[in-house]
């Protein structure tokens, strides 16, 4: 019975011991705030997803304190910075759902956004990621309009329109050059009416003048070639427009008083 004793005594202090490694491995031993500033400086020299792991480990082990708090935010922006965007979001959504009404929940709303931003392609790939990004962009003006995240958001709304509607306008090519003017017509007044702002405008409409005169349907070529001049007399795209109606060309005086047909 003694040596049972013993030889039990002697498991339980190396599982004692262990556990205490155990717990000193994962930072349980030190305080809340020690580990954020050990993060904090992680971050400091760019070593974000070690920073990221410490932040949601401050989270784990004390989820009461107010370094938690921060440190949601914070895991947020360390993804964001290594370039964990699925990463970043989840955390930031996070952040959102458990404090709606701290003090940085803009900055959050605004992070998230500039995730889907940043993951822009190219106007030949799919742009499921643009239309997420124009929509989380809208919600930070929409939510927080008087705030420097609203107004930057705003100047990325364009840009990220400008790039939808160059989408648009691409595909519309391409059905022009395969001689299906009806979807490339659509793709073109699609440009014309929901892109109003853009720099794609121009061009959507010449190509609604070419496409229609594809057709042999001159007065709607004429509509849009004076809905160009009206707008953008000036262009290089109402200059090729001009040229290709000819003698169908609309006048000075029938743009000047041409109605722009609610597109504008």
């Amino acid at each position: 019975m003694r040596f049972s004793s013993i030889f039990a005594l002697c498991l339980l202090s190396v599982f004692l011991v262990a556990c205490g490694d155990k717990k000193s491995d994962i930072g349980e031993t030190r305080p809340p705030n020690v580990l954020y500033a050990e993060a904090d400086g992680q971050m400091q020299e760019k070593l974000y997803k070690t920073a990221a792991e410490k932040f949601q480990q401050i989270e784990q082990l004390y989820p009461y304190s107010p370094e938690a708090t921060r440190a949601q935010l914070m895991a947020g922006y360390a993804f964001y910075r290594d370039g964990k965007y699925d990463d970043a979001e989840i955390a930031l959504e996070r952040f959102v759902k458990l404090h709606p009404a701290h003090k940085d929940v803009p900055y959050a709303y605004y992070l998230r956004a500039i995730c889907y931003y940043e993951q822009i392609t190219d106007i030949a790939r799919d742009q499921k990621i643009t239309e997420e990004a124009l929509a989380a962009l809208r919600e930070v003006a929409q939510r927080f309009p008087e705030t420097s995240y609203a107004r930057d958001a705003k100047i990325k709304i364009d840009l990220t329109q400008d790039h939808l509607a160059g989408k648009q306008l691409e595909i519309g090519r391409f059905y022009q050059k395969r001689q299906d003017y009806v979807a490339a017509i659509n793709r073109f007044r699609d440009v014309v009416e929901r892109y109003q702002t853009t720099s794609q405008v121009p061009e959507a409409l010449h190509r609604l003048v070419e496409t229609y005169l594809m057709l042999g349907i001159t007065a709607e070529a004429q509509k849009y070639a004076s809905v160009l001049g009206h707008n953008y007399p000036d262009s290089a795209w109402y200059k090729r427009s001009f040229a290709l109606l000819g003698k169908n060309a609309p006048q000075p005086e029938q743009i000047k008083d041409e109605k722009t047909f609610g597109l504008f």
